[in-house]
């Protein structure tokens, strides 16, 4: 039994990397929304419902401002959030704006397919 358990883990981290390889060699890689946030955040729950439409054009990254090694995020949006950026360059803050998240998507997506 533990024979197989190793093993187990070595296929499952093995499935890991291969998908790790495969997303970095892919010329269609897609930008990454960074929400930033505070538990709870009505507005924040509120921005990510409107947002899912657009949920397989972007990967979602979720930054906590209240946790400690977060502090200079907390200082910079904590009368602001939710917050997002865009493949680490402002976007919006305060509601989402569906026609500029929908602009810069299409912006990356054309100079994706133009590589």
């Amino acid at each position: 039994m533990l024979w197989f358990q190793g093993h187990r883990i070595q296929v499952a981290r093995f499935s890991f990397e291969l998908l790790l390889r495969n997303l970095s060699t892919s010329k269609t890689a897609l930008p990454v929304l960074t929400l930033f946030t505070k538990d709870p955040c009505l507005l924040c729950d509120e921005a990510k419902e409107v947002i899912k439409p657009y949920k397989n054009r972007f990967i979602l990254q979720e930054v906590d401002i209240t946790l400690p090694e977060n502090s200079a995020w907390y200082e910079r949006y904590k009368f602001d959030i939710p917050v997002f950026h865009l493949n680490g360059q402002f976007l919006m803050m305060h509601r989402v704006n569906i026609s500029k998240l929908e602009k810069q998507l299409q912006k990356l997506e054309q100079q994706g397919a133009g590589d």
